[in-house]
């Protein structure tokens, strides 16, 4: 390494790199200041000093904010990673005290994982770490993810696709699915094929498409069905389904959790339709740490019960398990 490389590692401290990531993140001065809790004067100081280090001017001001440079872009991996190192560094995990634990835990999650784990675990909380509170985004797979990566939340919940090796992923449960219908198709004996393909379909898309998994499995077969409306929400699908005269085919955990509280049948489908994976996702960053590791084993543990049914006799809680050695 150079004497100039070294003059300017010398130059650099954790400040400064804190408050060049939070610009990266946040892109304005007066959010870094509060998040870091420094004036803003500091952070002034503090871009100053990584101006003069970089030779270059980082970021431009603009009306909507901050706005990096290349050379910052460039700059943004490395540093933190070299952040990232010194945290696991100095945070060896302790022990987790869920009784006195105090914050706000942020999850990402969309309609199925909202209407059944985020529920049980706002329920296991109350019981079991009274000062935490929760606070839920209905976000898809891409913003939950994106989310994570800023540090606007702290665990996503759902059915990725793929992960990069800056997630962190936990399987809670496989979900399968299960046809709903209402009054006006009360099924007589099995749900044959013919009778579910007879059948008005509600599909429930967030990107609002009239395709998905169900049409691709009958596809395979030369067969089609008639879908007449799709729903962002599986709730809506549920209350449509009810007085409509359609079906629905939606995910078990939420069709048997709320079939009885919408006056809804429900039924295996008569074509296989491949199953999926639901899982907690976290960020690398946080890796060892206690609050997001008992977190994981509370969802692991509410995954593996079976989901609530609303009017029915309420569980009593169960206590989490020791952390493994």
């Amino acid at each position: 390494m150079g004497d100039i490389d070294q003059l300017k590692l010398r130059r650099l401290d954790l400040t400064i790199l804190l408050v060049f990531l939070g610009l990266m993140r946040r892109r304005k001065a007066t959010e870094v200041a509060r998040e870091l809790g420094l004036t803003q004067s500091a952070v002034s100081h503090a871009l100053r000093r990584l101006r003069d280090i970089f030779g270059d001017e980082l970021f431009l001001r603009r009306p909507h904010g901050l706005e990096p440079t290349a050379v910052a872009i460039a700059a943004e991996a490395p540093i933190q990673a070299a952040v990232l190192g010194l945290r696991a560094a100095l945070s060896a995990p302790g022990a987790f005290e869920p009784g006195s634990a105090e914050g706000v835990v942020r999850i990402a999650a969309y309609d199925a994982e909202l209407a059944t784990l985020v529920p049980a675990l706002i329920c296991r909380l109350g019981h079991e770490a009274p000062k935490l509170t929760i606070v839920a985004r209905a976000l898809g797979r891409g913003e939950a993810l994106d989310a994570l990566s800023r540090g606007e939340v702290d665990i996503a919940l759902g059915f990725f696709w793929k992960l990069d090796d800056a997630f962190l992923a936990t399987p809670l449960l496989d979900e399968e699915y299960r046809v709903v219908g209402g009054h006006a198709t009360k099924r007589k004996g099995p749900l044959t094929l013919e009778r579910y393909l007879a059948l008005p379909h509600i599909l429930v898309s967030p990107a609002g498409d009239l395709r998905g998994i169900v049409d691709t499995m009958l596809e395979r077969e030369g067969r089609s069905r008639r879908v007449v409306a799709a729903v962002p929400l599986f709730f809506p699908a549920l209350a449509a389904v009810r007085n409509s005269g359609a079906v629905a085919t939606i995910p078990r955990r939420i069709a048997e959790g709320y079939a009885a509280a919408f006056d809804l049948w429900t039924a295996e489908p008569p074509i296989a339709v491949r199953r999926f994976t639901v899982s907690a996702v976290r960020h690398r960053r946080n890796l060892a740490s206690p609050l997001q590791l008992w977190l994981n084993r509370l969802l692991v543990e509410i995954a593996a019960e079976p989901p609530p049914v609303p009017g029915g006799p309420a569980r009593a809680p169960t206590r989490p398990r020791a952390p493994s050695p």
